[in-house]
């Protein structure tokens, strides 16, 4: 079952990349008892989206804009986000 946070990443995300692929996924298990873990279980994420608004597009630049995209989730209500971003076709 998805939280209503990886939802509310899903929804701001279709919107502003209408992305050929998004996986997100909760990395939260994995840091239980780290730094930033607030025990919610949606602490950790990692993204990987793909979206022909990236063709053209720094690595750098496009990960501001997905963090753009995602508002105040990131580093205030999610501790960390791993992007990995691409236009179709990119490996």
């Amino acid at each position: 079952m998805t939280g209503p946070i990886a939802q509310e990443m899903r929804h701001l995300l279709e919107a502003a990349f209408a992305p050929s692929r998004l996986d997100i996924i909760n990395d939260s298990g994995r840091h239980a008892g780290h730094s930033g873990d607030d025990g919610s279980g949606e602490s950790h994420f990692t993204i990987e989206i793909e979206s022909a608004r990236f063709e053209g597009v720094s690595r750098l630049q496009r990960q501001r804009q997905v963090i753009a995209a995602l508002g105040d989730i990131p580093g205030q209500r999610v501790h960390a986000v791993a992007i990995r971003a691409r236009a179709p076709g990119e490996a």
